[in-house]
């Protein structure tokens, strides 16, 4: 009978702790609130969190040519590669690209489309908001419909120098970035 309750309640200890990695913060204390957002980046109404991430990493960029303007170069982005963490700080998946995807650990897996940025403040990419595609797989991902990039801090492009001599560097940039998961109610 012992054993049993032990079992039982170490059960529900880890369905408790698995629901924390996942559960939006309004279950677990502070909800999420956009409305301080810039408008262009907030999620229509009629969708609801369902997950939120702490994404902590690094984006590359590489100094190319600058597209139709001879003889001027720039740092283009070229992807992402960072661990999506829970608030309480486990890891519950990953973001990388490109395509720019975002993986649960269980697998499922979402890309999108950017429909907007914001500025975000000196010296931090901007805050943005992605359109998902209809998720890879079966899991957590299944279902979201937007994802908002915020609270953003670092990963804009190199300050060195991007000229004719260094075309095809690489340079890779830390950052980190809450990722709100949204599905449509």
């Amino acid at each position: 009978m012992m054993f049993r309750t032990a079992l039982a309640t170490s059960a529900a200890l880890g369905i408790s702790l698995l629901a924390a990695c996942t559960a939006p913060m309004g279950m677990m204390g502070k909800p999420f609130m956009q409305d301080s957002l810039p408008p262009v980046v907030q999620v229509p109404a009629g969708h609801k969190v369902v997950m939120e991430a702490v994404g902590v990493g690094e984006i590359t960029y590489e100094c190319r040519a600058k597209k139709d303007m001879a003889g001027q170069y720039e740092w283009v982005f070229v992807g992402p590669d960072a661990k999506l963490n829970s608030r309480a700080g486990q890891q519950v998946g990953k973001y990388y690209g490109p395509p720019a995807t975002w993986e649960s650990a269980d697998g499922s897996k979402v890309t999108g489309a950017q429909v907007a940025v914001a500025p975000a403040g000196t010296g931090n990419i901007p805050l943005q908001l992605v359109k998902a595609n209809p998720a890879m797989g079966q899991g957590a991902m299944v279902g979201t419909s937007y994802i908002q990039r915020v609270a953003t801090q670092g990963g804009v492009a190199p300050a060195s120098a991007c000229d004719a001599g260094s075309i095809s560097k690489k340079e890779i940039v830390k950052y980190q970035a809450d990722y709100i998961f949204w599905r449509a109610m």
